[in-house]
């Protein structure tokens, strides 16, 4: 038996491969090396199984890197200086892959053949691996840190596995332009994103888009979780109606309960008092419509998560957990600020608040969805005389703004003017009054940034009792 059967059937036994696939590849590439281009976006040296293999396919993309011909002629110098392949028959082993050869085509499918079994290995690899550290008693981290590594490993693997391509041609950017332009021209709304559920908002963003980091800022009670509710509430119910759809929004809760969330949507729905909700100040008949109200809404695709202090790491992890049992269209954070990084290599929160941020864009850009991450805003707020909030105002900012595409802030007149109360019986207090009537139910939306469209105020109501913004519905306010 030749030392290359010999080889063959050493490495079959082991773990999963297909070692003549591998030979067809090599042969190919050598045949005609613009398949080497078709497939690197496959495989790489890495994926073979046969140490030998991986040896030709690194050789071979060495010449094609520096934009020489690769054949069993270029070749030799490799194989003259590797005692491994000249064991092997160097130059005639080389000649026989090239009789294995076939076409780009089904030169490609054998690359997913030898991919598959690739990721098989490492699925083994994996699992041994998981199964070793697990038994591991005296490991520093603990059973939860455990499971998120090997989740994320999994998705990494999952990830990998599609073949995409890293950049893509002008044309094919063009062809994604013109189909995104013509959706917007078909839908009625002219929306392509997200859709938020406010008229003048999706007029003004076209909806959240995909792999876009949209702050929603303000100070506490301008009602920030009071809009990423509604929003997450509109975008989910937009998924339930439309058929044969597997999506969802994921809504990271890390100041609320889940049950504080259902009851908010629950109030906004069925428009009976959250706070009387909460007292149980509801009759009868309220009870009844609150009941019928959640079977109504019971199968919306909406999944929170309320973990305290969540790490971005972690946060990371269960959003592509949610993707992969669910699929997910719209990701909800509440807030920035509530998250760490779980490490304190920093001096202080800016750098930590920075990789936050940059944390949440990637996992935009990554699983290729809007992520909608509501921020806190410095004191510099109170002590203006104008209230109205604006870039610099972001608390602990550092690359909030840099890393958003779209930044808007929440801002409600009322509650500052509520808060100036003269005394009762004075001229003033009637004055006062006056103008509480004025700005009474007023909420404005300011966006501060939008990296792809003009910033502006969308004027808009806030039912405070149902905690729900609402188109204005032309009622002119003063900016």
């Amino acid at each position: 038996m030749s030392a290359e059967n010999i080889r063959i059937l050493n490495t079959a036994k082991e773990l999963p491969n297909n070692i003549e696939a591998e030979q067809i590849i090599l042969g190919s590439i050598l045949v005609n090396n613009e398949i080497f281009d078709e497939i690197s976006t496959i495989i790489n040296e890495n994926i073979f199984f046969d140490p030998i293999h991986q040896k030709i396919f690194s050789y071979i993309n060495k010449l094609i890197s520096k934009g020489l011909l690769a054949s069993p002629v270029t070749l030799k110098n490799y194989l003259d200086n590797d005692q491994s392949l000249k064991e092997l028959g160097g130059s005639e082993y080389i000649a026989k892959l090239t009789r294995l050869s076939t076409s780009t085509f089904q030169a490609r499918d054998y690359a997913k053949v030898i991919y598959d079994l690739h990721l098989r290995r490492k699925l083994i690899e994996l699992s041994e691996n998981t199964l070793s550290e697990a038994n591991n008693k005296n490991l520093d981290s603990n059973a939860i840190q455990l499971i998120e590594n090997t989740e994320k490993q999994l998705f990494d693997l999952a990830e990998r596995g599609k073949f995409e391509k890293s950049y893509m041609s002008f044309e094919t950017a063009l062809t994604e332009t013109v189909e995104m332009a013509t959706k917007a021209f078909k839908n009625d709304d002219g929306i392509v994103g997200v859709p938020t559920g406010l008229r003048d908002l999706d007029e003004r963003l076209g909806g959240l888009h995909k792999g876009d980091l949209v702050i929603i800022a303000g100070r506490p009670s301008m009602g920030k979780t009071a809009l990423a509710t509604n929003i997450a509430f509109h975008a989910a119910k937009s998924l339930m109606e439309k058929e044969n759809n597997k999506s969802s929004v994921a809504f990271f809760s890390l100041e609320m309960s889940s049950e504080q969330l259902s009851t908010r949507i629950l109030s906004e729905q069925s428009r009976i008092r959250s706070n009387d909700i909460r007292r149980g100040k509801i009759t009868q008949e309220d009870l009844e419509k609150f009941i019928e109200t959640s079977k109504n809404i019971i199968d919306l695709p909406l999944y929170i998560d309320e973990t305290p202090a969540i790490k971005i790491s972690t946060l990371a992890n269960r959003a592509r957990r949610i993707k992969r049992l669910h699929g997910v269209d719209l990701i909800v954070i509440d807030y920035i600020q509530l998250m760490t990084t779980g490490n304190f290599r920093y001096d202080g929160r800016v750098q930590e608040i920075g990789e936050i941020t940059q944390g949440l864009k990637a996992l935009a850009k990554e699983l290729e969805v809007p992520v909608l991450a509501l921020s806190q805003l410095s004191r510099a707020v109170e002590q203006r005389e104008d209230k109205k909030p604006q870039l610099s105002d972001l608390r602990e900012s550092g690359s909030i703004e840099q890393d958003a595409d779209v930044v808007m802030f929440v801002y409600r007149p009322e509650y500052y003017l509520e808060k100036s109360e003269p005394q009762a019986g004075t001229a003033e207090h009637i004055t006062w009054q006056e103008k509480m009537s004025q700005v009474h139910n007023q909420a404005q939306i300011i966006i501060g940034k939008q990296r792809h469209g003009p910033t502006g105020i969308i004027n808009l109501e806030f039912e405070s009792a149902y905690t729900k913004f609402k188109d204005a519905n032309n009622i002119k306010f003063d900016n």
